[in-house]
């Protein structure tokens, strides 16, 4: 993975930056303009509020593919697309992939709410100078509180937004192959609204259930039995106490690379799938039982509905499939260097404020710190992309040599990862169709089940002369 790193940045960090500079910068210019279209009406401001994500998401998609040549065995498994046109339909299919897991990553880790905080201030501003300039001209004043900034939450015109936003981006889904091209954009953009107003919906649901929980009397008691136990057994307190902290620092260090490797694993896995684990458990196998048990014309109607909804989740699960088959010790590594990188990035935005010295607060940090300490992501974000693309790869070339070591799979010579890689390097066709006809292989051992369900609704609508 060092290598790899390494690599990606010494052929791509120019690129790298860029993409990120661009990313960072849309998404300010547009949280100025939502927050100055929010001063007067929250719906035309929050309808803005997404295409400052969809800013950065578009940065990290263009990072992503942009090393994806220097991928070797990611190359092997799944060459780029020859023609412009494929590599834009590519990027369109990476983006729409990529909306849901980047926004729940986004809300999870405070990146959303400091949007929301930016905009909202923003919108403030621009009512405080209006009305101002209306008390000075006797004009009349934004009214401040409801419909404006933010206040839009478990209404109608909520709920009507996310019912057409989802419904033209399934229409787009269905009869992409009959509309102009630049509808695309419409299609991500109506993506990003229904998720970003639904993950705003889940936010506030959320906060409301946490309120309830804490407000009830059985927390209270809970509250005092512990502050209790803490007064008699000061030893066990003191273990419990180390415990949650134990647990809250391995969360972050372990799911913040994890997120990352997934949104990597989302945006490459258009062209790749692995072999999900079959879990056996009763109410799983009861659960298949019966629905193998419903009429074909039933499941083919079920699935028609929720196929749409669960297509957004398919890529996440494929990641995670991925990840687990790639096995804890690479992920392990993975994981550590992140943290490393985590480090780094804390001690460099440290040692830049302490070679700045002390200034005023006001006249000086409030104008300059956020010029200041752009410098910390301006160095770490690329080196972070190579990173996470560079265990994607890996993982990639673990899944490939899992594959060919396993009962029944070729065994010519230069079967494992590594051999993939070099055939991409030295240009050997064979062996890069050997490594993308065993993921086929993959592909339709886990497609198996649907293809007999095809095949006998097929049957279902024969003739009895056609049948036999």
């Amino acid at each position: 993975m060092l290598k790899t790193t390494g690599r990606l940045l010494a052929a791509h960090w120019p690129a790298l930056l860029a993409w990120f500079l661009a990313g960072v910068l849309v998404r300010y210019l547009v949280i100025e303009l939502a927050g100055f279209v929010g001063a007067y009406s929250a719906v035309g401001g929050l309808l803005l509020m997404p295409l400052a994500i969809l800013a950065r998401l578009v940065g990290f998609v263009a990072m992503f593919l942009t090393v994806r040549d220097g991928m070797a065995r990611l190359g092997a498994i799944a060459p780029l697309p020859p023609s412009a046109s494929e590599r834009r339909r590519a990027f369109v299919d990476a983006l729409l992939a990529g909306v849901l897991p980047f926004f729940a990553f986004y809300a999870a880790w405070g990146y959303l709410r400091d949007d929301m905080a930016a905009y909202s201030a923003r919108a403030l501003e621009v009512q405080t100078e209006v009305n101002g300039a209306s008390e000075l001209l006797g004009g009349e004043a934004v009214a401040r509180g409801a419909g404006t900034i933010d206040q839009l939450g478990f209404e109608p015109v909520t709920i009507l937004l996310i019912v057409v936003a989802f419904a033209g981006r399934w229409a787009w889904n269905r009869y992409r192959d009959r509309l102009p091209r630049l509808l695309s954009l419409v299609a991500v953009y109506l993506e990003a609204i229904w998720v970003f107003l639904t993950v705003m919906l889940l936010s506030q649901a959320t906060g409301w259930i946490g309120e309830w929980v804490a407000s009830r009397q059985g927390m209270v008691w809970l509250a005092d039995l512990r502050a209790w136990t803490a007064e008699q057994l000061v030893p066990i307190a003191w273990v419990w106490e180390g415990v949650e902290w134990l647990l809250g620092e391995l969360g972050g260090v372990i799911l913040l690379p994890v997120a990352w490797l997934t949104i990597a694993g989302v945006i490459y896995g258009q062209a790749v799938a692995a072999e999900a684990p079959q879990l056996s458990v009763g109410i799983l196998d009861r659960a298949r039982h019966g629905w193998g048990a419903l009429p074909s014309g039933v499941r083919r109607r079920l699935a028609d509905i929720g196929g749409e909804l669960v297509s957004r989740f398919r890529p996440i699960g494929r990641a995670f499939v991925l990840m687990w088959r790639a096995g804890p010790v690479l992920i392990g590594g993975y994981i550590l260097l992140a943290t490393l990188l985590v480090a780094g990035e804390r001690l460099l935005g440290y040692g830049i404020t302490r070679a700045i010295g002390p200034h005023d607060l006001k006249t000086f940090w409030f104008v300059a710190d956020t010029a200041i300490l752009l410098v910390v992501p301006l160095v770490t974000e690329p080196v972070r992309i190579a990173l996470v693309s560079s265990a994607y790869d890996a993982v990639i070339g673990r899944l490939a040599a899992t594959d060919a070591s396993a009962p029944g799979a070729p065994t010519a010579p230069g079967s494992d990862a590594d051999a993939a890689a070099a055939s991409v390097a030295d240009g050997q066709p064979e062996d890069r169709r050997r490594v993308g006809d065993e993921l086929e292989v993959d592909d339709e051992r886990a497609l198996g089940i649907g293809r007999e369900d095809e095949r006998s609704d097929d049957v279902e609508r024969l003739g009895p002369h056609e049948r036999a």
